[in-house]
């Protein structure tokens, strides 16, 4: 009683800011039961699996898809969801809960609520929603139209991690002050003795850090420099071992679970520091050259790898290579994450995916940049009946390959290319220039997230509109029926 009905919401048709088409295709989702039906099958089997039933109130499935969605299309974080959820009407009329008519109690959502429901929702799971709505959306489109072929475009781009820029010194600074932290942490839980200067130890290990690297950086005299990492790494000595000594005595007396998971935590960045002392002697002591496989880029996320596209600016991004293909309707029809893989190596299995996809459908073109050739992926667009390949090659072009790319439709096709540039703005745009989640699984999730919030724009922006025109139509033909009752009145 009093709750508008989500299919009977209402939104402005004219307005350029991301909410409305969103939350359009989030409508769309709801009204159409065969797309409701599988989407909600697969989150339920993902959320609600292996759930107890304790009494407690959570949310509804609905909440957390809107909620994860809304999350990306505005790019901002948990405090501004928060807030949008209890007080922005469009978006509480699409979660089913703004009554603006009789004295009903406000439902509201809580941080923490929000934070764990919407973290529930799984990389897999978000990969099948995307196929879902993407295989809709096609549909929806081409309708009309007799050649449903797909015209298809692949480029990668750097999605970076939320980390600083790294330095020997300062990983080597960030391993001893989180072992510190934890140090501190204990203290609370255990009689730990020996650490009544903590913060003494903490602020002179910081000022050690400060100089050294004012010495290592800005610093001409290489005598100096060697004097002051040197110091740097016997006050890192020091304080690894007093770690080890901790780590030892606490793991033969204790066994309470919260304290032996701070044993391990203090464990990890005790192993970071042994590799940064040991990476900085060899490097700013005896001067030898690391190997890029030996070397971490941060304490926080491991997983970052270092990454070079051969750029201007910036010239070294920290991060993965986010792989995305994209249809003549701007659909993300498949993305992936490069672990340690280069865009070479993504063509094969690419067109495995795309199969498994969309079985049995055509393609009529695929385009990708220089990076992507070999003679082996181009062999494999060809056995998977690709009509038009788009794969330029690098260097010096024998008469064959001169025939092919001087072609009206390979130049045609080519220069169409430079739109997949566009789609990678949007996705930024959606959250996906920096991850500001924790770790490679919340990594992986962000990006699903994003493409998802990302092909509801699309399919938003087409439900628009469609909808203009049939408002036209029907102006047009409420103007000639007036026009009509006019003349015969006259008459």
């Amino acid at each position: 009683m009093g709750i508008t009905p989500i299919s009977e919401v209402k939104f402005p048709r004219r307005s350029r800011d991301e909410m409305p088409p969103v939350l359009k295709s989030l409508q769309y989702i709801f009204v159409t039961p065969e797309l409701n039906k599988k989407i909600f099958s697969l989150l339920e089997k993902k959320v609600c699996a292996g759930k107890k039933k304790t009494g407690r109130t959570g949310m509804d499935l609905w909440h957390i898809l809107v909620l994860a969605v809304v999350r990306h299309t505005l790019n901002t974080n948990w405090d501004r969801l928060e807030y949008l959820s209890n007080y922005d009407v469009l978006m509480r009329q699409i979660l089913g809960i703004h009554a603006d008519t009789f004295d009903i109690p406000k439902k509201e959502f809580f941080y923490q609520t929000i934070v764990d429901n919407v973290s529930l929702i799984d990389e897999q799971t978000l990969y099948e929603i995307n196929i879902l709505v993407v295989s809709h959306g096609q549909k929806l489109l081409n309708k009309k139209k007799e050649d449903k072929s797909l015209m298809l475009k692949t480029d990668s781009y750097v999605l970076q991690t939320n980390v600083h820029f790294p330095t020997d010194l300062n990983l080597l600074w960030d391993a001893l002050r989180k072992g510190l932290d934890t140090i501190e942490k204990l203290q609370q839980e255990t009689c730990l003795n020996g650490w009544r200067k903590i913060k003494l130890i903490y602020r002179n290990t910081k000022s050690i850090f400060r100089k050294t690297s004012q010495q290592v950086f800005r610093g001409k005299n290489e005598k100096q420099k060697k004097q002051a990492v040197q110091q740097y790494l016997n006050e890192a000595k020091k304080l690894e071992r007093r770690f080890s000594s901790v780590i030892l005595h606490l793991s033969a007396v204790v066994d309470a679970k919260k304290i032996l998971n701070l044993i391990a935590e203090l464990c990890v960045y005790n192993e970071y520091v042994k590799k940064q002392i040991n990476l900085i002697e060899r490097r700013l002591l005896f001067g030898e050259k690391i190997e890029a496989s030996e070397k971490i880029h941060s304490v926080f996320e491991p997983h970052t790898e270092w990454i070079n596209k051969g750029k201007h600016f910036p010239s070294v991004e920290l991060g993965h290579l986010l792989l995305i293909t994209t249809d003549q309707n701007q659909f993300i029809v498949d993305y992936k994450v490069m672990e340690k893989e280069k865009d070479v190596e993504q063509v094969e299995s690419l067109m495995e995916r795309l199969h498994t996809t969309f079985p049995g459908q055509k393609i009529y073109s695929h385009s990708f940049d220089k990076g992507f050739f070999s003679k082996d992926n181009y062999q494999c667009l060809m056995k998977a009946q690709v009509e038009n390949i788009i794969l330029p090659k690098k260097g010096k072009l024998n008469t064959e390959e001169k025939e092919r790319e001087s072609n009206k439709t390979f130049k045609e096709l080519r220069n169409a290319h430079s739109a997949v540039e566009s789609n990678i703005n949007m996705l930024e745009h959606h959250g996906l220039n920096r991850c500001v989640d924790k770790g490679l699984y919340g990594y992986k999730k962000y990006v699903g997230l994003s493409v998802l919030a990302y092909n509801l724009h699309i399919l938003g922006n087409h439900l628009i509109v469609a909808e203009r025109k049939k408002e036209k139509e029907k102006q047009k033909q409420r103007d000639r029926y007036y026009r009509y009752r006019y003349r015969r009145t006259v008459a």
